[in-house]
Parts: C-alpha cells; structure tokens; sequence
C-alpha cells in the first residue's frame, strides 16, 4: 500500500492521545473514526477535538473554516467493526497495558480488512509481541506519537521482528503527512529512543537522593541549568507523572535486567499517590499554585558528570544493540524531549573517556549493573572518538577538498541552499521554535563569511525551518547555566551583537523570511538584514523587559533605526506583541504575503535583489550606513563610490539594457 491509497484510518482509544492523534490525521485531509469502548468516553474524545480546533483558530493557526472541515472528517463510533470496516490504516491509543492492548488486538484482527496496516501508538511495550496476536505481524508497527500530538512534531515508527520494510515507509509517510518528523527505530527495545534515554536518567537522579549523594534541588539545578535541559529531572518527572515513568522503567527491568531495576524513592511516590502535577504534589508541591521552583545556583559538576556518563552508557547501547543510530537519537530526543542539543552531541562535548572513568568508578564502588560500561562505549574511548567522530571527519573532508555546491556549508543547527544565486540558510531547530543558542550564532556567522566567499551567491535569505516560528527568541534555556554570571552574559551579547553586525556590515544584500514568531533575539537578528518580508500570521515582539532585561544583540541601537526612537520605545517598553501589519505600518517589514504564498514570494523576493547590480549593491550599504553616523562623511563615501561605478562593465551592461529595453545581466565586474 502506497500512501497516496490511504484515505481512512481508525483512530482506537479516544483519550488524550487517542483524540490529539485524530486530530493531527483529520488536519492532514483523512477521514477518521475515533473509537472507544464507552459512548461517554468517544463524545468527551471528540469535544476535545472541537475545542482544540477552536484554540487553533483562536491563535491564527488554521481558518474557521478549515477547523469546521476537519470536524466533518472525524466520526465517533462505540462498535468496533463499524470504527474499522473498510479502513487503510488502524492506530491503537488504548492504555498502556500489554493485556489490554492484545484484547484490542486480538478483537481488531477479526474485524478488520486483510489490507488494514495496525500501528501502535506504545511508548515502551514490545511491538514483536504485541504483533504476535495477530495474524498480519508484517503489516504491525510502532508509531509513538508525543504528547499533546498536536504541538509535537516527533514520531517514533518502530519496527517489530517480522514487520515488512514496506509497512515501515509507508507509516513514516503517513506521519510526514500528518507534518511530523518520523525517527525509524530499527530495534524492538523496551523504551524504544526517547523513553531508553530520559527514563534512565530520571532513575538515577532518583538514586542520586535515595542514596543521600545529592538533593533534589541540586540535581534539578544541575540538569536545568548545568546541562542546560528544559526541566529538571524531578521537574520532568512531575510533569509527566511518576507513575508514567516509574511503570516504564519497571517494563525495562523485567526485559533488560537489573540495570533499569526503579529506585525506591519513585515506588514510595507511586505508592503514596504523590504522582506530580496531576495530583497536586510529587517532587514539588503545586497545591500552592508555584508550581517546581528549580534554583540557578545549586549546579554540581559531580552530579552532572554522573548524569553524563548514565546518559552515554544508554546511548552507547542503543548503537551497540542496533536501535538506532547517533543522529537519530539525536534528532529524536532533541524533538520528542525538546532539548537543545541531542545527547549523543552533549557526550561527545562532555569526553567519551572521562564519562567511562566515571562510570568504572561507580561500579567499583557500588557493583550496580547500571554502571557497568557497555562494549561500544570502551571502544570509543579507546579511541578517542566519540558518537559523531565518523561525521565530523566526513565533513571536515569535504571541506578540506573544495567541493562545490554546499559541501562546505556543513551545520548542526543552520541547513543551507544555493539557489539561483541566493544563500538560503534556515535556522533549523523547530523542535525548540528555531530559538538561538551561543552555537547558532557561531554557525551563522560562519555561512555568512562563506556566502561572501562564494561566487555563486548574490543575496543571503534567512529562514526558520516550519511555520511555526521564524525564530522565537534566546534560547533561554540552553542559556541558563550562566545564570549570574556577569562575564558569560556579556560575552553572550556581544557575541550576538557581532554576529548581526556581520549581517548588517555584508557586502551582500540580506533578507529576512519571517513566518511565525519573530520574538526578542529572532526579532533583533530580522533587525540585522537589509528587508524584512513577512507572513500575515506572523508576531513580533521584544519581550526582555518582561524578563527584567533588554535587547542584548543591538535591538537597542538597530531597532530605532529602522521604525524611529518613539515606536521603538513603545515596542520594547512597553513587550507586546504586533501582528505583521501593524509592523509593516511602523516601517519594519517590506512586505506581507499571504501565509500560503510565504515560502515560494519570500525566495522570490531574494531572487530579484541577487539579480541586481552587486558592486552598485555593496556601495549603497556601505555609503547609507556611513550616511547614518555621519550624513557628511556619507556623502563623502557616496560620491566617491559614484565615481568608481563609472569604471564597471555592470554599469555598460546596464545602460545598453536600458536602452534596449532589455533585462540587464550584471556580473560584478
């Protein structure tokens, strides 16, 4: 079956992820069944449907109409074989529970059609033996949505022992379709990728207390704001509920052994219905409305060493045991766990070796099998290499030999296109709302200096990955760790501050292709380009004072250049948001486009000035910048370049296409 042959899917389980996954498949055009045992359960299934789509329109994201559409495609049902008759593809959502899960199945093989594809939606539970009360073990797959399904763009599509290459694509382009990005799990092992990476490291921060090695405050300092992580473990765990994560690691140790065997102190918690924010208390007290108060300043190195080494012992045994690889486990917990880099990336920064003597140590000291070092993890630090060391050195050959093309444009966090001789380069972290880190700014800074090396580009055009956000500020986040630091934050604004200065200074004509969320330093480095062309749906906005800071990457200075000293005032004083009309209407874009016309109007837009004249190009910028500080001195600069642009061959191409009515073809010379 081909994806362009599915037309229905059957939606089975209409709780939480039951009914966002349904939701995600009727936004993408099919026609779904949402089916549940109760009718109480499959109507309150589809009311969330109805409300979220409502959030949706609220927030700009769809049209009424479209959200009416969507409606209409989705269908309640209570009788299993009215749900799944005549459907392409079933995906089950019921609770995670292996008996339950095989009833479903078990009924589901009776009345569904030959052709029907089963996936599952389990974040833990064994595919092969789930695929195993079937009669269709070929056509059965995992397909992990994350939760809310709406807002998340990961999907795990695993593969069972006997499931068929053909089902695997045609699931991965199911979820494509659905607009998610599909990470292919080769292994069926327990947790799968996200869940084998972050389950363990919530266990051993719980040991880490049990034990008396650390408190939770420090282990939750350590992870949020010296690993720079989104929450802290204990943070985490309350968020998802420790019953969630406690259930999963008791699944693992019953197939992996002893080294997933829980910690007590999550088994105290579950036994005390203490379960995290659900029930109003787990590792934090929320009945006070505070919520989880990590503090900034308990960062222990310890602490995060251990962390690592857990972290780079359970990477090293996804590779080993053929899971998956660095880059999708990469890619997977930087989607499914919203970090700022992938964990294979983190271990290879933090020192294969030094994380392998500290795991040695542990065991030594304590003999637990969790510490007991896999076999790929020694042999990387044998030698020397680390998770990506294959990659790098791929890389760092391309860009030695002098290929052309993009061969030298080779980026963690930037893609980068030549096109009809413009530089396209996409901030592409829209796991993270294509947010800016200390390495974004590093890596654009770079391709800008490449472009301008690089005969083959004539503007530079600068994306966000998605349509969700241009970029949606500093990664607060991934920046955390230097909270009170003075110097650190310093450096940090200069940092940026150069990097924008280097869009602002190129000789090359710069655009910025704004889609979403244009906020705080996404909004300062659209400052740095030359135009500035928009989506209707997109927001701007400077919310540092909101923060107790202000602009640090020259929002203070280019802001008021571009739109005046009162607008920019009110924009940063006063840390609203502005729709791209009214930003239009205060001078800061160019031009708005029609959402659906951004993508194809927004290259256009770069196309046209890499047509034009590029010494005439480099000239202008330079004179009209000088002309700011300066109107004497920019005139001085302007006559001067006036006078060198008699001497071009583009100015002879120029008029000769003038008089003829042509279209010039300027070279640069």
């Amino acid at each position: 079956m081909d994806i362009d042959d599915v037309n229905a899917i059957a939606v089975l389980g209409a709780g939480s992820m039951g009914h966002g996954i349904a939701e995600v498949a009727a936004l993408a055009g099919f026609e779904v069944r949402l089916r549940d045992i109760e009718t109480e359960f499959v109507e309150d299934g589809y009311e969330q449907i109805e409300w979220s789509l409502g959030k949706l329109v609220e927030q700009g994201q769809i049209e009424e109409a479209d959200a009416d559409a969507t409606l209409d495609r989705v269908s309640a049902h209570v009788d299993l074989a009215e749900a799944v008759e005549d459907v392409d593809v079933a995906i089950e959502a019921v609770p995670e529970k292996m008996a339950i899960k095989k009833d479903v199945y078990a009924d589901l093989e009776a009345a569904a059609p030959d052709r029907t594809v089963f996936a599952t939606n389990t974040s833990s539970l064994s595919i092969t033996e789930l695929a195993g009360v079937t009669e269709r073990p070929e056509q059965f797959c995992g397909m992990h949505f994350f939760n809310p399904p709406v807002r998340m763009d990961l999907v795990e599509v695993i593969a069972g022992a006997e499931t068929s290459e053909s089902t695997l694509e045609l699931i991965s382009a199911l979820a494509e379709r659905m607009g998610k990005t599909p990470v292919r799990v080769r292994g069926d092992s327990p947790g799968f990728i996200v869940n084998r990476v972050l389950v363990p490291l919530m266990n051993e921060a719980a040991w880490m207390v049990e034990t008396g090695d650390a408190t939770v405050e420090e282990v939750d300092s350590t992870t949020k704001y010296g690993l720079g992580l989104p929450m802290g473990s204990f943070e985490l765990a309350d968020q998802v509920g420790i019953d969630v994560g406690y259930h999963v690691l008791e699944y693992m140790h019953e197939e992996l052994g002893d080294a997933y065997r829980p910690c007590p102190l999550l088994e105290s918690k579950v036994d005390a219905e203490e379960l995290g924010r659900k029930t109003g208390a787990g590792f934090y007290d929320y009945e006070t409305g505070e919520g989880a108060q990590v503090p900034s300043d308990r960062v222990r190195e310890d602490v995060a060493d251990r962390l690592l080494a857990v972290l780079a012992n359970e990477v090293a045994g996804l590779i080993e045991d053929e899971v998956a690889d660095a880059e999708s486990i990469d890619t997977a917990v930087k989607l499914g766990g919203r970090w700022s880099d992938g964990p294979a990336k983190m271990v290879d920064e933090a020192d294969v070796e030094h994380l392998l003597d500290v795991l040695d140590e542990r065991y030594e000291e304590t003999g637990e099998e969790r510490y007991e070092a896999v076999s790929y993890l020694r042999e990387l630090a044998e030698t020397g290499g680390g998770f990506h060391a294959d990659e790098r050195a791929a890389g760092g050959a391309d860009e030695a030999s002098g290929s052309g093309g993009d061969g030298g444009y080779d980026y963690e966090d930037l893609s980068v296109e030549i096109r009809e001789r413009v530089g396209h380069v996409e901030l592409d972290r829209p796991h993270r709302m294509n947010t800016i880190t200390d390495g974004v700014l590093e890596e654009l800074r770079d391709a800008v200096e490449c472009f301008e090396d690089d005969e083959a580009v004539r503007t530079i055009l600068i994306t966000g990955t998605g349509d969700r956000a241009f970029s949606a500020g500093a990664d607060i986040q991934a920046m955390a760790g230097g909270a009170g630091d003075v110097n650190r934050a310093a450096d940090l604004s200069r940092l940026g501050q150069e990097t924008f200065g280097r869009l602002e200074s190129s000789p090359l004509p710069v655009v910025a292709g704004i889609d979403g969320y244009c906020l705080g330093g996404g909004m300062e480095l659209a400052m740095g380009a030359d135009l500035r062309i928009a989506s209707e749906r997109s927001e701007f906005g400077q919310p540092e004072h909101d923060l107790g800071l202000l602009p640090g990457w020259g929002g203070t200075a280019r802001l008021q250049r571009i739109v005046g000293m009162g607008r920019a005032k009110e924009i940063i004083f006063t840390a609203d948001r502005y729709d791209a009309e009214k930003m239009a209407d205060y001078g800061f874009v160019n031009e708005v486009t029609a959402n659906d016309e951004f993508d194809e109007r927004a290259f256009e837009f770069a196309r046209d000035l890499a047509a034009g004249p590029p010494i005439a190009q480099r000239y202008t910028k330079r004179a009209m910048h000088r002309g700011w500080d300066d109107v004497d001195a920019g005139l001085d600069v302007e006559a001067q370049s006036f006078g060198l642009l008699f001497d071009t061959d583009d100015l002879m191409e120029g008029m000769t296409a003038f008089m003829g009515d042509g279209e010039p073809e300027f070279e640069g010379k």
